[in-house]
């Protein structure tokens, strides 16, 4: 379903088939796949097609020349083609899955419309048709258009919808505009090297391939590729584009636009087997995750700032914006962190896996699904965060970018610890339905497919038909994980038939996880996964991972988590809130001591389906007075302070307030 490489030359595994894949239950993935179908998707899409709000499904009206008077103008941001897109693969694969009705009229009106805007010889945005009937410039005019990202959505949309219901309408819009884009590189490849803002067009066209069948459009991806960088000076990190994609080896500049870079350089490898770009994204992988890489799955750091790495040219150190800065620049208070980041962080994970079949890569793609994701959108389930510090403090003298809207000039500065979620944001729309097609497709990262068996990823319950060398297979995983960390999958074959099952063993579950089969352990693990490879008729694996809770530190060069630590219970980060504090005590004056014991909790309200900590740490009053940059050390005495901590990805769902992941360490 995410990606069909069943038939890519490099890939080890396959994406489990549309409909194969049911999950379950009230754990977090489970929870949140469900309020998706039944809030998220829907309210969003009334937004998408309010002509008076976000005017996405409008300005394809307008494009196609159904609407003129009033409304009969392209409203909104350039790329709002491309996340109403975004939203409508959610909707079509809700749609396949629930058959409610609104979605798929949603979807219906969607099509009609999206096949009317379509331009004769292929070409398709809504912003340039409307302003190039009015007189204005074509296509690839300026680059800030975005393009290639509306490109991209559109062609990845129109093969999920395929293979979630065999509608073929955006299938065919994207095949033509595959061929537009086809001549189009032949004839002004130039535009292309400097048209390539948040590069989703890269995994489209390769996905374009797998699912037509058509080896045009793979040539067409690695094409794009080749002309993404090597600028130079004229380029800047902000886009990766200074150094040709083979040779970057740094994860630097708007971490969208990375991640969505680097995927699609996977996607090109998986294909194509390319060696200079293998090594490349190994080593970007290497670098972001071993030195940029937020303990939530946060990525990005800086709001703004300078990134003078990524060609090492310091005479051309650019301004970046939420982006990837230099290696453990980790702020926590003023991390960006944006939403679209991570998600575009776990497609690069899921293509990484495909390509070596290493459980280090779903390890990062749960450490995503369960802890940053949830944090991105409200307990409500239909609102959201664009931004995901860290942590969260009173009193700071500026405003935090993206914050939610921006506040008008007369509104004054908004507090720091206020941070709403929001149903829609005027200036940009583009994190919210990549949230909702994210939460559609949680399913399908649970499994993966391979010829001599099936892969199990994630562990959640629910239900996995498959088939092997002709027989049906029937995986059903029962767990209330993360809970607990006991996970049942019974495989069920309609014959007998020989298979191998791979069960991911969690990286940092370390020695302590122990697999077994009908009470036989497993000892075969290869790249992090247990191999259970025998003849299938009805066997049990067990799968029994350590669940105590642990503090976590960070690399020495990590500034601002020196000599703190954070709290962790198998996958799941934990933060502290205010909620939880007596009044009067901040954030800051609290501190865990080394031998801490942390018991677990049942967890309710927002944290329903997770655990909760509970410990008695110790508060330390400011040792700094406000209003003063320095003060003396002054002779506290700590005193004993019982503390509750809360998963990260459910805070702030208790009113404003102050959070922090890392905590001072007493020792």
């Amino acid at each position: 379903m995410l990606t069909d490489t069943r038939a890519s030359a490099h890939a080890l595994m396959s994406s489990a088939p549309a409909g194969s894949v049911a999950i379950d239950g009230r754990a977090p993935m489970a929870a949140m796949h469900a309020d998706a179908l039944t809030t998220t998707i829907p309210t969003m899409g009334r937004i998408f097609f309010d002509r008076d709000r976000a005017h996405a499904y409008q300005n394809f009206l307008v494009a196609g020349g159904v609407t003129d008077g009033t409304h009969g103008t392209h409203r909104g941001a350039p790329f709002m083609d491309g996340d109403l897109y975004k939203w409508l693969e959610a909707a079509a694969v809700a749609a396949s899955e629930s058959g409610a009705e609104d979605l798929v009229r949603f979807v219906d009106k969607a099509a009609d419309a999206v096949v009317g805007a379509q331009r004769d010889d292929g070409y398709i945005q809504s912003k340039t048709t409307v302003r190039e009937r009015d007189g204005g410039p074509g296509p690839l005019a300026d680059r800030l258009d975005f393009e290639t990202y509306n490109f991209g959505h559109l062609m990845t949309l129109a093969c999920i919808a395929y293979r979630a219901s065999g509608d073929d309408r955006f299938l065919g819009v994207a095949r033509r505009l595959g061929d537009w884009v086809i001549q189009a590189v032949a004839e002004r490849p130039e535009r292309f090297s400097d048209c390539n803002i948040c590069p989703s067009h890269y995994m489209g066209t390769v996905e374009l391939a797998r699912t037509t069948g058509d080896a045009r459009y793979t040539a067409l991806a690695a094409r794009l590729i080749e002309l993404h960088g090597g600028k130079g000076r004229a380029g800047s990190d902000d886009n990766q584009d200074q150094l040709a994609a083979a040779d970057q080896r740094v994860a630097a500049g708007h971490a969208v636009r990375a991640n969505y870079l680097y995927a699609g350089m996977t996607d090109v490898v998986l294909e194509t087997g390319d060696p200079a770009l293998r090594e490349a994204i190994d080593s970007l992988w290497d670098d972001l995750v071993g030195r940029k890489l937020y303990i939530t799955g946060g990525c990005g750091a800086l709001y703004d700032g300078a990134s003078p790495d990524a060609a090492q040219d310091y005479w051309s150190v650019t301004k970046v914006h939420q982006s990837y800065g230099r290696s453990y620049q980790l702020p926590q208070t003023t991390a960006y962190n944006e939403s679209c980041a991570s998600i575009g962080f776990i497609m690069w994970a899921w293509r990484m896996l495909a390509l070596t079949g290493e459980a280090r890569f779903a390890d990062e793609i749960e450490r995503v699904l369960l802890n940053a994701l949830p944090a991105m959108i409200g307990a409500d389930a239909m609102t959201y965060l664009y931004t995901n510090p860290l942590r969260q403090v009173r009193d700071l003298p500026y405003e935090l970018r993206r914050a939610g809207d921006q506040l008008r000039a007369t509104e004054g500065v908004r507090p720091s610890h206020v941070r709403p979620r929001q149903a829609f944001m005027d200036s940009s729309f583009c994190c919210p339905p990549n949230i909702a097609r994210a939460l559609a497709e949680l399913p399908y990262y649970v499994y993966g497919t391979a010829a001599d068996g099936v892969w199990v990823h994630q562990f959640v319950s629910g239900s996995f038909q498959a088939t092997v060398d002709g027989v049906a297979l029937r995986l059903e995983q029962s767990t209330s994980y993360p809970v607990a960390g006991s996970v049942t999958i019974r495989v069920r074959a309609e014959r007998p038939v020989r298979a191998a099952v791979r069960v991911r063993v969690p990286g940092w579950a370390g020695d302590e996880a122990r697999v077994s089969v009908d009470g036989e352990a497993i000892s075969a693990v290869e790249h992090g996964y247990a191999v259970i490879e025998r003849e299938w008729s009805d066997a049990t694996i067990t799968l029994e991972l350590p669940m105590d809770p642990r503090l976590v530190v960070a690399h020495h060069f990590v500034e601002e988590a020196t000599n703190q630590v954070a709290a962790m219970r198998g996958p799941i980060v934990y933060c502290l809130e205010e909620a939880d504090l007596p009044e009067g005590v901040a954030i800051d004056e609290v501190y865990l001591p080394r031998s801490i014991e942390l018991s677990t909790a049942e967890g309710d309200g927002p944290f329903a389906g997770y655990a909760v900590l509970e410990g008695v740490a110790r508060r330390v009053p400011r040792l700094v007075p406000g209003g003063t940059l320095y003060g003396e050390l002054p002779a506290v005495e700590p005193e004993e302070l019982p503390v509750r901590l809360v998963p990260y990805g459910r805070w702030g769902n208790r009113g404003d307030g102050e959070m922090s992941v890392w905590l001072p360490v007493m020792w």
